[in-house]
């Protein structure tokens, strides 16, 4: 958008370090009360320079930090193609991870952020897009339906080290 203080920087696997410190800071932000170890396991496991490093090298998962103004506010992580209910992959398109930290949110940036991924996927010829969300998220659920998701199914994590309550997981899709 012209004007916006929004901006998005691709990935590459030589960013791993700069996308691990804002993947932290955004999840330390949100979410260390699934956990019993306080998010240390996952946070390794997911957020690592090494694992990072991993998955920015995969050609099909792209990965964008998120600014505003001059500052690093959060990421995306998108699976360009990825097949979903009844939808093959070359039609359908996986919005992973959108995290942004506590002072980003609640700005109108997660919606900018939703609008451009929309677009993004209309550009690659997607017909659906789809992600996963904790049941127990209930603002997230809301402000992705005011966006046109759907609820289409359920899921539960197997992470030992959650806490069992926080375990379901929601799948919602959308329709370009």
């Amino acid at each position: 958008m012209a004007g916006s203080p929004i901006l998005l920087k691709k990935l590459v696997v030589n960013d791993a370090a700069s996308l691990s410190a804002i993947a932290i800071k955004a999840y330390c932000d949100h979410y260390l009360h699934l956990w019993d170890d306080g998010g240390d396991w996952y946070i390794e496991k997911c957020f690592s320079i090494s694992n990072l490093e991993e998955e920015l090298a995969d050609p099909n998962a792209v990965f964008y930090l998120v600014f505003d103004k001059d500052e690093a506010v959060g990421f995306l992580k998108i699976n360009i193609d990825a097949a979903f209910g009844g939808f093959s992959k070359k039609a359908s398109m996986e919005l992973e991870r959108i995290y942004l930290t506590r002072d980003a949110s609640g700005k109108g940036i997660g919606s900018y952020l939703l609008r451009w991924f929309f677009d993004f996927a209309i550009e690659r010829n997607k017909k659906l897009v789809w992600l996963k969300v904790m049941d127990s998220s209930l603002p997230a659920i809301n402000f992705y339906k005011r966006h046109g998701f759907e609820i289409c199914g359920s899921a539960r994590l197997d992470f030992v080290q959650m806490k069992e309550e926080f375990r379901g997981m929601i799948l919602m899709r959308k329709r370009l």
